[in-house]
C-alpha cells in the first residue's frame, strides 16, 4: 500500500490550514461490503478461521472491540469476522490521505498515533451512541516488532467504563508469523485464525475497578507469536525469512557492535565479528558459527531494551541521525520537505531541518511510546513525532534506529513517571 505524496516548502506546507476535526459518519454497509471483498481474497489464501467463545454475554452491541496489531492482515480479519454489523474503525491520520471521503465513509475515526487526542473519546462515544455502530480499537497502536505484545496505554479501563458499552476482544494467531513486519511484506504461506470472545458487559465494567480491568487487559495482550509458533509446530520454509531482521536484532550479543547485523535469506550475520545464526524454520535461532546467546527472537530483544535502559541510567544513551522529513498536516498528501537531523537522548526528542527553520522538540513525557515503522508506505523505515496539528516523519538514512528508539522512548517515559522497569 502506497500514500500520496508531494514535494513542497517547508514554509509552505506550515502555512496550510492545520487537519479539520469532523465527527465519524455512520459506516456505509456498501463500502464495507466492498472493502471486506476486496480484502477476503488475501485473506481466503490463509485457510482463516474464527472461533467465538460467550458473545452471547455482549448482547446485540454496539460493542467495544479490542484487537490486537500484528500486521495488515489485521484489516481483512476485522471485515470478515465484523461484517453482520456495522463499525467504525479507530485508524491512524495517514490513512485518510488521498481518499479521506472513503476512508470516513467507511466509519473511520482517524488520530495521531502516540499523540494525545482529547476529541477520540468523544468521537468514540459518538460513533457508539448517535451512530449506532461498534467500535474496532487497536489499543497498542503500533504493530509488533518482535511479535511480542506490545505496550497498551494505562488506564485504559477509564475509557472503557466511561464509554459502558459491551467489550469484545479479538486476538489473531498466524498473522504475525505469515507477515512480520520486519520482512520487508513478504508473506509467508500461513494459516491464519482468530478468537473473539466477551471480556466484560457494561455491568461488568461499572463493578470492577480500574486496576483490575486493567489487569485483565494486560493479560489479553501478553503474547509471544514465535512462542506460539513453536508450540503449535508450525513450519516457515521460505528462503526469504529472516529478511530484514537486522531491524529488530540490531545489536550483536558477540561483539556488542550496533548496526552491523545483517538478516538475509535464512540467516542472521554480525558483519562485524562474523557470528552467524540461523533462523529454522520453527523461528528458532541457531548458531551456526557462535554459541548460541539466545535462540528466541524476543528474548534477544528484550536483552537489548535492558541495555537500553542501562545507557539511560549511566547517560550515554543518545540518537543522532541523518533523515529525510515527510509532514502530515492535512488529507490532501504528505509533504516531503526536506533533509535533517534527528536526536533523541533523555530530555527528549529534538529535530531539526529544512535549512534551520525547521526546530522541534518533545520531551519523554509526551508519549508512553513512538510511532516507528518498516517500509512505511513502501518509502522507508520511520520515526514519527509530533502533535495534532503537525506530524513529523523521520526517515533515517542509514542504520538500523527505528527499533532501538523505540525502546529507548518507553523506557524514559516510565523514567519521566517514576515507573520501575518492570512497570508498563
Amino acid at each position: 500500500m502506497q500514500i500520496k505524496t508531494k514535494t513542497l516548502d517547508y514554509d509552505q506546507v506550515m502555512r496550510l490550514p492545520s487537519w479539520e476535526h469532523k465527527k465519524p459518519k455512520k459506516p456505509s454497509r456498501l463500502l464495507a461490503g466492498i472493502a471486506r471483498a476486496g480484502l477476503g481474497g488475501e485473506l481466503k489464501k490463509t485457510g482463516f478461521t474464527c472461533e467465538k467463545a460467550d458473545l452471547e454475554r455482549a448482547g446485540s452491541g454496539p460493542w467495544m472491540i479490542l484487537m490486537n496489531h500484528c500486521s495488515f492482515t489485521d484489516l481483512a480479519i476485522a471485515f470478515e469476522v465484523l461484517k453482520d454489523r456495522p463499525f467504525s474503525i479507530v485508524c491512524t491520520s495517514d490513512a485518510l490521505v488521498g481518499k479521506e471521503w472513503l476512508m470516513r465513509s467507511l466509519g473511520c475515526i482517524p488520530t495521531r498515533k502516540f499523540v494525545s487526542d482529547l476529541s477520540l473519546i468523544s468521537d468514540m462515544d459518538y460513533a457508539l451512541n448517535v451512530n449506532k455502530a461498534s467500535v474496532l480499537m487497536y489499543p497498542e497502536a503500533g504493530y509488533s516488532l518482535d511479535g511480542s505484545g506490545t505496550r497498551i496505554p494505562r488506564r485504559l479501563g477509564v475509557l472503557l467504563k466511561k464509554l459502558k458499552h459491551p467489550v469484545v476482544m479479538i486476538t489473531t494467531f498466524g498473522a504475525f508469523t505469515r507477515d512480520p513486519l520486519y520482512n520487508n511484506l513478504q508473506k509467508r504461506d500461513v494459516k491464519v485464525s482468530c478468537r473473539m470472545k466477551c471480556l466484560f458487559t457494561p455491568e461488568e465494567l461499572a463493578n470492577t475497578k480500574v486496576r483490575q480491568i486493567d489487569e485483565i487487559l494486560d493479560r489479553e495482550f501478553d503474547l509471544d507469536y514465535f512462542k506460539w509458533q513453536q508450540d503449535n509446530g508450525i513450519e516457515i520454509d521460505e528462503p526469504f525469512r529472516a529478511d530484514g531482521l537486522n531491524r529488530i536484532l540490531y545489536k550483536c550479543p558477540h561483539c556488542m557492535t550496533e548496526g552491523q547485523t545483517e538478516g538475509k535469506g535464512i540467516t542472521l550475520k554480525c558483519n562485524a565479528c562474523g557470528a552467524e545464526y540461523e533462523l529454522d524454520t520453527l523461528g528458532r535461532l541457531k548458531g551456526i558459527n557462535v554459541e548460541p546467546e539466545f535462540t528466541h527472537v524476543p528474548d534477544w530483544f528484550a536483552w537489548e531494551r535492558s541495555l537500553i535502559r542501562e545507557e539511560i541510567r549511566n547517560g550515554t544513551y543518545r540518537l543522532d541521525a541523518d533523515c529525510d522529513i515527510a509532514i502530515l498536516k492535512d488529507t490532501k498528501a504528505l509533504y516531503m520537505v526536506g533533509t535533517g537531523r534527528l536526536t533523541h537522548d533523555v530530555n527528549g526528542f529534538v529535530l531539526d531541518g529544512c535549512d534551520g527553520r525547521l526546530h522541534y522538540e518533545q520531551s519523554p513525557a509526551a508519549s508512553y511510546s513512538v510511532n516507528s515503522d518498516y517500509f512505511w508506505y513502501e518509502i522507508g523505515d520511520i520515526v514519527s513525532i509530533g502533535t495534532n496539528d503537525c506530524l513529523f516523519f523521520c526517515f533515517p538514512k542509514g542504520g538500523d534506529i527505528v527499533a532501538k528508539t523505540r525502546l529507548a522512548a518507553e523506557e524514559l517515559y516510565k523514567l519521566s513517571k517514576g515507573k520501575t522497569s518492570s512497570e508498563t
